[in-house]
């Protein structure tokens, strides 16, 4: 069964699948939290599969999935205890050449492979020009999809090799179904704040739920609009979201922050625009340096902070 708004996603998916020719490059692009990974591993599984081949029901030998490993033999042995464990900020280029050395094999069911690379954004400069060289020179039966949040972070080359499959934000209405079925233990005021602060991602009002950011929407909202002169406000967003948050967290409360901009930009006063997307610039700037530099989390949330005070409405000059 599809998720939510992958409907035109999968036409043009199976469009292509039924054509004399099918694109070995595929780039799956939306914002986090729409489900293309999900929709990746589907459509992988529709793309291996042949006529008369048993295909298995887990784990796929012809359906490769490359994403950010454990950070080390600790957290690797978390993962293999099936503990949550903290991953490497980049995918590797070893990562890249160990899946290039499969590639001289012919696939193991069928006559087809798929590659997927999730999230694609965080390759290595390296990574991106292995990468490269596989997409300019695909072996035959070989499919890559590349999952991606932010597009422009991919090398323009590999850009212009690969089809586009985009993934649009949702409504309102369909990010509260979502969250009704999957989190029916969010009362009303809960999932309405989610639901706001999602724009139209329905991991990312899960993510609110589940990382229970409730709390940090109030905060936000409070200092982007009232600011926060003497940083007190700043100290409880620190304590909110925790002296040793992990990347979900980090990146969770960055999303969480741009969507507080966003929503103040709607009806803002002419003058409160700039301050406002200045803000906002630098937020989706962090986001972007977030999964690959090693931020110190307090300065990071504290930065968070300040570029939300710095959206502030100026107030006005007390008159004598």
């Amino acid at each position: 069964m599809s998720l939510l708004g992958h409907e035109t996603a999968w036409r043009e998916w199976r469009d292509a699948m039924g054509g004399d020719r099918m694109h070995h490059g595929w780039i799956l692009a939306g914002r986090r939290g729409l489900g293309k990974m999900h929709f990746a591993l589907a459509a992988a599984r529709e793309l291996v599969a042949e006529p008369g081949i048993p295909q298995p029901e887990g784990a796929h030998p012809d359906i490769i999935v490359l994403t950010h490993l454990p950070k080390d033999d600790k957290e690797e042995k978390k993962r293999e205890e099936g503990k949550p464990f903290e991953t490497k900020r980049n995918i590797a280029v070893s990562q890249i050449r160990q899946v290039q050395a499969r590639l001289t094999t012919r696939p193991t069911l069928g006559s087809r492979r798929a590659i997927i690379i999730d999230p694609a954004d965080d390759l290595e400069k390296s990574a991106a020009n292995a990468l490269l060289k596989s997409l300019e020179e695909p072996p035959a039966g070989t499919f890559f999809l590349l999952v991606t949040h932010r597009p422009s972070r991919l090398l323009p080359t590999i850009r212009s090799r690969c089809r586009m499959l985009r993934f649009p934000a949702l409504d309102d209405g369909a990010v509260d179904r979502f969250l009704a079925a999957e989190a029916p233990e969010a009362d009303a005021a809960t999932r309405a704040a989610a639901v706001a602060a999602a724009s139209g991602s329905p991991g990312a009002a899960l993510d609110f739920v589940t990382q229970d950011l409730g709390k940090l929407d109030r905060l936000m909202r409070t200092i982007s609009q009232a600011g926060d002169p003497d940083f007190t406000l700043r100290g409880k967003l620190a304590e909110a979201i925790g002296a040793r948050p992990d990347r979900e967290r980090v990146q969770a409360s960055l999303d969480l922050a741009r969507s507080v901009l966003a929503a103040r930009m709607h009806g803002a006063g002419r003058a409160s625009i700039p301050a406002l997307v200045d803000a906002h610039t630098e937020l989706v700037r962090l986001a972007a340096q977030a999964p690959t530099y090693n931020f110190d989390p307090g300065l990071l949330v504290m930065e968070i902070g300040t570029l939300l005070a710095n959206a502030a409405t100026p107030r006005e000059p007390a008159h004598g």
